[in-house]
């Protein structure tokens, strides 16, 4: 029975991995406007890594009252058996020069000279960006999002977890927007259903307060 136990979970992490490969290849191919390549797509299995995207997500939440759902974010994200970050590359210094005016100047040149916003630590994207360049992850989270789908793999999208990863250098250096889809293959979605304290209430939190802190009270009775 519990050889069949481990089998099992080593057979659905193997599953949410497979998976994984699959959804990255659908958001790489999905549509991009002129064509160019201007996103990345990067997978994070060790559970290890995720943890510490994790951690750094709960220290951004403490640095801006907006972003206190940051919290709850990588509470549900340690629940994901995988961690995908789609990027977008060229909406920082290289704008699609049509002069579309979706940024708010007139012409492309005029956000060329525009002073980025500076690095402080309540600022996640150091805009303004070329918004017709940044459009261009929503295709590819779209092409991710409809694979695992089909695939029938758990997901969810979060843009705290992108903005963890690009804090932490963990992504490439022009990197100037950056979006997180959790991937889960588990009989309950860790992604839904989820209550506003979650960061306080859930399983781990849970068996922390109630088994670890009472189990050597029942071992020392029974022993």
């Amino acid at each position: 029975m519990e050889r069949s136990l481990k089998q099992f979970e080593a057979d659905r992490l193997d599953a949410a991995r497979v998976a994984a490969k699959l959804i990255l290849a659908s958001g790489t191919t999905s549509p991009r406007v002129g064509g160019v390549g201007e996103c990345t797509i990067h997978t994070f299995e060790d559970s290890c890594d995720i943890e510490d995207i994790c951690q750094e997500m709960e220290r951004m939440a403490d640095l801006k009252e907006n972003w206190s759902f940051f919290k709850r974010d990588a509470a549900i994200l340690r629940d994901a058996d995988i961690l995908m970050i789609a990027t977008s590359l060229r909406c920082v210094a290289d704008p699609a020069d049509i002069n579309c005016n979706m940024c708010g100047k007139l012409v492309c040149e005029y956000l060329k000279e525009e002073e980025k916003l500076p690095p402080e630590n309540d600022i996640a994207f150091r805009g303004p960006l070329c918004i017709f360049r940044a459009n261009n992850i929503a295709y590819a989270i779209d092409g991710m999002i409809s694979q695992a789908r089909n695939l029938g793999i758990d997901y969810g999208v979060y843009w705290s977890s992108g903005a963890a990863a690009m804090r932490m250098r963990l992504l490439p250096k022009n990197t100037g927007f950056a979006l997180g889809l959790g991937l889960s293959v588990t009989e309950k979605s860790p992604f839904r259903d989820i209550p506003l304290d979650y960061a306080d209430i859930n399983q781990r939190t849970m068996n922390d307060r109630i088994i670890q802190r009472l189990w050597p009270q029942f071992r020392s009775i029974y022993s």
